[in-house]
């Protein structure tokens, strides 16, 4: 249930239902605002009553959380989260579309850094590539595991990106955590709890795309799991779902995007690369999925795309993904929004002295 005390209620107040909550066995989360402090309680609502907690000093309202996620819902934060990743790149409700750019896998050393300067120069403000690649078939290439995660570090110290890439199994959490900057779990592994629970005590933000064939409701749950842990910097990532549909590499569902935002406080990402698995199909998708009110894009860049050892004929060039975020200006300003951009050590330094 939700918990919303009245504007300016009393510290004391406010101590005390939590102190009648967490002794019924509810877990307790504050979210502080401006003009007033909302408690969610997480628990079984046999134990106490909503207007048992309604009668005590200084609650305006009880309002129960009827869906099966509780944290991740609406009702839950009616303002919606921001994920700041770093200076300038927050991701969520807000005027900024942030794009992560870069390979499916980590490769070479050469071909990372290549693309991560190339992204930077066109828009980008984080860069994505695949250390640990879950993979289809056992016979596809793998990532470079370790090593793949040294060239990320280097990009990211060469660019100044942040850096997203995927973890694959909960004992890799933690290693992958020293070098990324927000941790991807892939579709494949969005019912992987074990994983989910993982992530969620590592302490950084994570990127949550939807399963091959899982529902809205389901993939809302799946970020339960992350939330459960304390870690409320989530972003949920559509990139398409199985379908009947061949010529596509999967069905971009854009209607997810809208539902999601009104469902959740969660920001949404939108991959459609991986939706279509065609190039071409790239920009339009993208374009679409700003118009849905996505919160960002995550797009495969690759200097070859015919040599990629992976999703090559999904990855623009880097003059293609030029194009693209040209061509995305006026979609934004028909929004109401603008491309995010990282700032400088200058900028941030220069911010924090007029604070």
């Amino acid at each position: 249930m939700i918990i919303a005390m009245e504007p300016g209620a009393e510290r004391e107040h406010v101590e005390a239902v939590i102190k009648r909550l967490q002794q019924e066995g509810f877990q307790v989360h504050i979210s502080q605002g401006v003009e007033r402090t909302v408690i969610g309680a997480i628990g079984d609502r046999t134990r106490l009553k909503a207007d048992m907690v309604a009668a005590m000093p200084g609650v305006e309202k009880v309002v129960p959380i009827l869906q099966p996620y509780k944290m991740a819902a609406r009702d839950f934060k009616p303002e919606g989260t921001k994920v700041e990743v770093a200076p300038g790149v927050t991701i969520g409700e807000g005027e900024d579309i942030h794009i992560i750019a870069g390979p499916c896998a980590v490769e070479s050393r050469q071909q990372l850094l290549e693309t991560a300067v190339a992204v930077k120069e066109g828009g980008a403000s984080l860069l994505r590539g695949g250390a640990y690649k879950p993979r289809t078939s056992p016979y596809s290439f793998q990532g470079l595991a370790s090593k793949g995660l040294e060239y990320l570090a280097e990009a990211k110290a060469l660019t100044g990106l942040p850096v997203v890439t995927e973890v694959v199994d909960a004992s890799l959490a933690q290693e992958v955590a020293q070098v990324a900057d927000v941790l991807q779990i892939g579709s494949r592994n969005m019912h992987n709890f074990a994983l989910l629970k993982a992530v969620g005590r590592a302490g950084k933000p994570v990127l949550l795309k939807r399963g091959l064939a899982a529902t809205i409701e389901e993939w809302l749950l799946a970020a339960e799991y992350i939330l459960v842990e304390g870690n409320f910097q989530v972003i949920l990532c559509e990139r398409g779902i199985r379908t009947f549909e061949n010529y596509t590499r999967n069905t971009l569902d854009l209607s997810a995007v809208a539902a999601v935002k009104h469902l959740s406080h969660l920001p949404v990402m939108v991959d459609p690369s991986h939706a279509t698995g065609r190039r071409l199909l790239v920009p339009p998708m993208a374009k679409a999925a700003i118009a849905a009110g996505a919160d960002g894009l995550m797009v495969e860049v690759h200097p070859n795309p015919q040599e990629a050892l992976s999703d090559g004929p999904q990855s623009l060039t880097p003059e293609e993904f030029y194009k693209l975020v040209k061509e995305l200006k006026p979609f934004l300003e028909a929004v109401g929004r603008r491309l995010g951009r990282l700032r400088d050590e200058a900028e941030v330094r220069s911010s924090l002295s007029r604070s």
